[in-house]
């Protein structure tokens, strides 16, 4: 039997218009759909397929507004079983440090504790892929990252990462905290009786106080990284259009050559 933890977040839908507050260079979260990240999903699909092997239980843990409930729904919706969500408007504008540090204090409050952390290596909002490392250094628990494969035997979990540079094979005692990449498995969709299931399932909401969180430790204002500027993407210009006269080859490949891609 394990306790597997999952780390979720929500984020902007990729699809939808991303705008940072010209106030304070937060994320502007009204200004779009809000969706539970993709790596996220296949995090949770991994959780659960070690539930199906092992045995337990698959608790989903998250930092954010409170709209992120609905990203809660839908991991719980795939088939965890239940969520701690950290909800207090004092975390606005905390940084990868500051999550860190917070998300490690709400792990301590989960029921029965956990075996195993599962995560994705990178959030598609922040593209840190720092936070699921520094929550490992901060429990003082081994990380295992960018794992396209996780097993459990025993008390020792093993994953393999695939890089350029070949296959590596990491593995370490439980309790750890594994990240996994996009390639590691196809997140299932949540049936119908999943969806209504999900709507019985307990989420805990707390608050800093109830984590034992002092607010002095999250918040824009004791922030280690900020944005200073930002500006809207620039429009595409309009593409070079080639008139093939029997040379057109030879424009291509010189255009190409003139723009440093061969």
């Amino acid at each position: 039997m394990m306790n597997i933890v999952v780390l979720v977040k929500q984020v902007p839908d990729t699809y939808s218009e991303r705008k940072l507050s010209p106030s304070d260079g937060t994320l502007d979260r009204d200004a779009t759909d809000a969706v539970l990240d993709e790596i996220n999903e296949r995090a949770v699909e991994a959780a659960l397929q070690l539930k199906e092997s092992h045995g337990g239980e698959v608790t989903v843990v998250t930092m954010g507004p409170d709209r992120a409930t609905d990203a809660i729904r839908k991991a719980l919706s795939m088939g965890a079983d239940k969520a701690v969500h950290l909800s207090d408007e004092a975390v606005h504008g905390s940084c990868a440090v500051q999550t860190a540090r917070a998300l490690a204090k709400v792990l301590g409050t989960v029921e029965g504790g956990f075996d195993l952390v599962v995560a994705g290596n990178e959030a598609s909002d922040g593209r840190s892929a720092a936070v699921p490392a520094m929550v490992a250094d901060v429990l003082g628990l081994p990380a295992l990252t960018h794992a396209r494969e996780i097993t459990v035997d025993g008390a020792t979990v093993r994953v393999r990462r695939e890089t350029d540079d070949g296959v590596t094979h990491l593995s370490a005692e439980l309790p750890a905290v594994v990240s996994v990449n996009e390639k590691i498995n196809e997140p299932r969709y949540p049936s119908f009786k999943g969806i209504m299931a999900a709507k019985k399932k307990p989420v805990a909401t707390l608050s800093l106080a109830d984590a034992g969180i002092d607010p002095a430790e999250v918040g824009l204002a004791g922030a280690l990284s900020a944005v200073v500027s930002s500006q809207p993407k620039p429009p595409k210009s309009a593409g070079e259009k080639i008139e093939d006269e029997g040379d057109g080859g030879a424009k291509v490949a010189a255009f190409l050559v003139a723009q440093k891609l061969i």
